[in-house]
């Protein structure tokens, strides 16, 4: 059994691979620094963006990101602030990468 991160530790951690990788990222929202959950948006520099979220499978136990929305910047960010709204505990890392590197596949990033 793994000990949860919480969530300042894991956005702090996640930002370090993310500079370490060349990314630019950025956090956009701090939300509760133990238990706030994370998502992450990618923007594309060209107007498109996604928005990940961690999920959790319960037959498993796995973790693993998955897409929450996409398409035109402007909707994932009004997908944003309606996440906001309804949870303000949320943190959001926003990421700038034109070939849509996120880095969330990588091991470890789904704890």
């Amino acid at each position: 059994m793994s000990a949860r991160l919480t969530a300042d530790f894991w956005v702090r951690a996640y930002l370090a691979r993310l500079q370490a990788a060349h990314i630019p990222a950025y956090i956009v929202a701090r939300g509760d620094a133990t238990a706030g959950a994370v998502l992450v948006k990618l923007a594309t520099l060209d107007g498109q963006a996604r928005l990940f979220q961690r999920s959790f499978d319960l037959m498993t136990g796995a973790r693993a990101w998955v897409v929450l929305a996409e398409g035109a910047e402007a909707d994932v960010d009004a997908s944003i602030a309606r996440q906001r709204r309804s949870d303000p505990d949320l943190w959001v890392v926003e990421i700038e990468n034109r070939e849509g590197r996120t880095l969330l596949d990588e091991d470890g990033l789904a704890e």
